[in-house]
C-alpha cells in the first residue's frame, strides 16, 4: 500500500490532504505538522534548511514512506534542492501557482496573495519572470490570514473585517486583479471566505496539481492498491491546547490516529511518538 507522508508547519497542508485523499482514496497518508516551529514564515532560511531536514530525517525513518510532500511553500522555496539531494524517495514540494494564473487571467493583472517571506523570496520572484513576465503581479504579504486559517479549523469564527482588510492592496490597485494567486496553504482553507468577500476574483491554488504529481510518481512506481482503503494518521512535534482543539476537524476528514513526536529546538527526538487519544471512526 502506497504510503506519503504530507508535512508542514502548521494545518495548511490540510488543503493538500483534501485534495490528494480525494484523488488517491487508496493511498495512506501521515499529515505531520511541526507546530513547535510554527510559523515557517518568519523563520530565517538557515534555521528552515536545518529543521525541516531534521523533522523529515525523523519522519522518513519512523514511517518508511514512499513520498514526502512538502505542504508549504515556505518551506518549499527554501529547502527542496536540500531534501532531493539528501532523501532517495521523491519529494514533491508546493510553490506558488503563479504559471496557471498567468494562464487564465483575462485583464492582464494577477494577484500573489502569501506569507511576508514567500513573496519577497528570489524563487517567487524567478516564477514571476518565466511564467508571468506579461502580466502585471501584486504581491501582498499576510500573517493573518495564517492565524485565521488555524482558528477556522479549531471551530472559531472567521473575522471577516480582518479577512477584508488583508485584501485591500488589490482592491485599491490602479487596475484590480481579476486573478490571485492563494500562495500558501492554509489559504485555500478561507476559500468560502475569501469568495463571499471578493466574488468576481478567481481564486487559484496548487493542491489539485500537487495531488495529480503524486499520483503520477506512486503510479510510476507502482504502489497505488485500488483494492485497499487508506488509513490516516497526524502527527505533531508538540503536544498543545490547539492540537485538542483540532480533534473533531481531523476526525471529519478520517484521521484514525493522533500521536506528538516531541522534537526540540536543538532538532532531538526526545521520546517515541506518543498517542493522544487516537480517533475513534466508527
Amino acid at each position: 500500500m502506497a504510503k506519503v507522508v504530507i508535512f508542514d508547519s502548521g494545518v495548511g497542508g490540510l488543503s493538500i490532504f483534501s485534495e490528494l485523499v480525494r484523488l488517491m482514496p487508496e493511498a495512506s497518508v501521515v499529515y505531520a505538522s511541526d507546530n513547535a516551529a510554527y510559523p515557517y514564515g518568519d523563520k530565517s532560511e538557515r534555521y528552515l534548511k536545518t529543521r525541516v531536514k531534521a523533522c523529515l530525517d525523523t519522519l522518513v525513518q519512523y514511517h518508511q514512506p514512499d513520498m514526502v510532500v512538502v505542504a508549504c511553500n515556505t518551506a518549499s522555496t527554501v529547502v527542496l534542492p536540500v531534501l532531493r539531494a539528501h532523501f532517495s524517495i521523491p519529494v514533491v514540494g508546493v510553490v506558488p501557482a503563479i504559471k496557471t494564473a498567468a494562464q487564465v487571467t483575462n485583464n492582464g493583472v494577477i494577484g500573489l496573495l502569501a506569507t511576508p517571506g514567500t513573496v519577497t523570496r528570489v524563487y517567487t520572484d524567478d516564477l514571476i519572470i518565466r511564467f508571468a513576465k506579461h502580466c502585471d503581479v501584486i504581491k501582498v504579504g499576510s500573517r493573518v490570514l495564517v492565524d485565521l486559517a488555524e482558528a477556522k479549523l479549531r471551530s472559531q469564527t472567521v473575522d471577516l473585517s480582518r479577512l477584508k482588510q488583508e485584501l485591500l492592496p488589490f482592491e485599491q490597485a490602479p487596475v484590480r486583479p481579476d486573478t490571485i494567486v492563494l500562495g500558501c496553504t492554509h489559504f485555500p482553507l478561507l476559500l468560502s471566505e475569501l469568495q463571499q468577500i471578493s466574488p468576481s476574483i478567481r481564486w487559484v491554488d496548487s493542491g489539485s496539481a500537487i495531488a495529480r504529481r503524486v499520483r503520477t510518481l506512486l503510479e510510476q512506481q507502482k504502489k497505488l492498491k485500488p483494492e485497499h482503503a487508506g488509513i490516516y494518521q497526524a502527527m505533531f512535534t508538540a503536544n498543545t491546547t490547539s492540537v485538542t482543539q483540532l480533534k473533531p476537524y481531523l476526525f471529519q476528514l478520517g484521521f484514525s490516529a493522533l500521536s506528538i513526536l516531541p522534537i526540540d529546538e536543538a532538532f532531538t527526538v526526545f521520546s517515541e511518538p506518543m498517542a493522544i487519544n487516537a480517533v475513534t471512526v466508527s
